[in-house]
């Protein structure tokens, strides 16, 4: 989990593109509300309507052509409005939908853990076998557009990864911190280098690193797991 948010965390830094890991993943909410609703899979829920959400931003900043953050924002008070919409609905008591607001790591169980794996088994395969016209189209899109690569689409395929990898860490992290583990290793790996592969090696490193001290220290302290491990992040971020 830790090392796929490094690695799409990284291009996320590079594009400039922190804020769409907080849109997306609250994006997530209505799916994981009508999943329970239906009887269906948390994951699956949370899956579709993260997916949707990054396409559909992908989508109306090219055809309203207005600014992706403009579109973000749009998207990512709508969609999350849905998801408290359809909680709202819910008489009875639901309080392991909150787990997923603000995360529970240690409640992951064996078929979590199957279903996460594959997930992240993809996104890393598609990652390497695009390594190069993703990290053309994020230093130089006109560029790699003149090329004769279609970037609109690899846009479009990187919107719906990082969607994946957000839903890879919705149940560790929760909704509201999810974004941290996207961002902040890659963060603190670009104050510490210059070169990209060595940006996502440390990013890497850096994020599996918070999670097994965050994970002693919530143990320790008897604290909120995802939590802990979001601020040893941040602490290894003003760190370096």
């Amino acid at each position: 989990m830790c090392r796929i948010c490094a690695v799409v965390g990284t291009y996320v830094v590079l594009k400039g593109l922190a804020f769409i890991g907080d849109a997306i993943s609250h994006a997530a909410f209505p799916g994981i509300v009508a999943s329970y609703i239906l009887g269906a899979p948390y994951l699956l829920g949370a899956a579709i309507a993260a997916v949707a959400t990054a396409l559909g931003i992908g989508y109306v900043t090219r055809r309203a052509r207005i600014r992706t953050d403009t579109a973000i924002g749009v998207l990512f008070a709508g969609t999350f409005a849905f998801g408290i919409f359809l909680f709202s609905t819910i008489h009875a008591y639901v309080g392991d939908l909150f787990s997923f607001l603000f995360g529970y790591l240690l409640a992951i169980s064996a078929d979590d853990l199957l279903a996460l794996g594959i997930l992240s088994g993809l996104v890393l395969a598609v990652v390497i076998v695009l390594w190069k016209e993703l990290l053309y189209a994020t230093f130089d899109p006109l560029g790699a557009a003149a090329s004769g690569l279609p970037v609109a689409r690899l846009d479009d395929l990187f919107l719906a990864l990082i969607a994946l990898t957000i839903v890879v860490s919705l149940q560790a992290v929760g909704i509201i911190l999810v974004v941290a583990m996207l961002v902040t290793p890659a963060a603190t790996a670009q104050l510490l280098t210059v070169r990209f592969g060595a940006l996502m090696r440390i990013a890497i490193a850096t994020s599996i690193v918070a999670v097994v001290v965050g994970l002693y220290l919530s143990y320790w302290l008897d604290v909120a797991s995802g939590a802990t491990i979001v601020l040893v992040e941040t602490a290894g971020f003003l760190v370096a």
